[in-house]
């Protein structure tokens, strides 16, 4: 696969398989199996929303061809120092096996494509600390202002 032939586009219905299968990898990842796994119902929820024009929540796919190789989730919302949305990049994932072919940097592209769209001037995004080779590719296409990221489930 060139990235020529690399198409981003927002997720339709009938991709629901192929982004199941790439939902299901990026959760494995971060260990979210098991005990841990996220319930069949928020996953089916998760996806209506995607589809849902009312929803601030929407999802890229990356395509080779027919085959779904990448995911990005992304949903905007207000905040207390700018006038309009932020978009949080929520989720961002490319097929282990496709993996160090542009596709990461093409959906990130993507999301700032559609957040200039939508009127938004600032894309943001976390990632564990570990994850290194996805730092490698964050550190060229955006910068690291050093927060870091506390969370307490309640």
């Amino acid at each position: 696969m060139s990235t020529a032939a690399l198409a981003v586009r927002a997720v339709r219905a009938e991709d629901r398989a192929q982004w199941g299968v790439l939902w299901d990898g990026y959760n494995a990842f971060y260990e979210r199996v098991g005990p841990n796994a996220i319930a069949p119902e928020m996953t089916a929820t998760t996806f209506a929303r995607f589809l849902d024009p009312a929803e601030p929540m929407h999802a890229l796919v990356a395509a080779d061809g027919d085959r779904l190789v990448g995911i990005a989730h992304l949903i905007y919302h207000r905040n207390t120092t700018m006038q309009g949305m932020i978009c949080y990049l929520q989720d961002l994932f490319a097929a282990p096996e496709m993996r160090g072919r542009g596709i990461g940097r093409a959906l990130i592209e993507a999301v700032y494509a559609h957040a200039k769209a939508a009127g938004s001037t600032r894309v943001y995004w976390g990632t564990h600390a570990s994850n290194t080779t996805a730092r490698r590719l964050y550190d060229r296409v955006a910068a690291h202002y050093g927060f870091v990221i506390y969370r307490k489930d309640i």
